[in-house]
């Protein structure tokens, strides 16, 4: 167990922002599965832009790889054609 005030306050801390990680990053997935299983190409044209910055922002938090979201970007996209 930590012994100082501010190993005690890091333990507070990580957990929260673990918390908020897990939270975002199951939202962007099911917000990627939503997407794809759309039938509709009007529908994902039109949700597409949405789920790209969720992506971006995930990467921007290095929750996941930035390569990894250029690929999910990528095969997302490749549902529009």
């Amino acid at each position: 167990m930590a012994n100082h005030k501010s190993a005690l306050k890091r333990i507070r801390s990580n957990e929260t922002k673990r918390k908020r990680n897990r939270l975002q990053h199951k939202t962007t997935r099911n917000a990627i599965k939503d997407l794809k299983q759309s039938s509709k190409k009007s529908e994902i044209k039109k949700k597409l832009p949405g789920v790209v910055s969720m992506i971006d922002k995930l990467a921007k938090k290095n929750i996941i790889h930035k390569n990894k979201a250029a690929n999910l970007k990528s095969s997302l996209s490749k549902l529009l054609t």
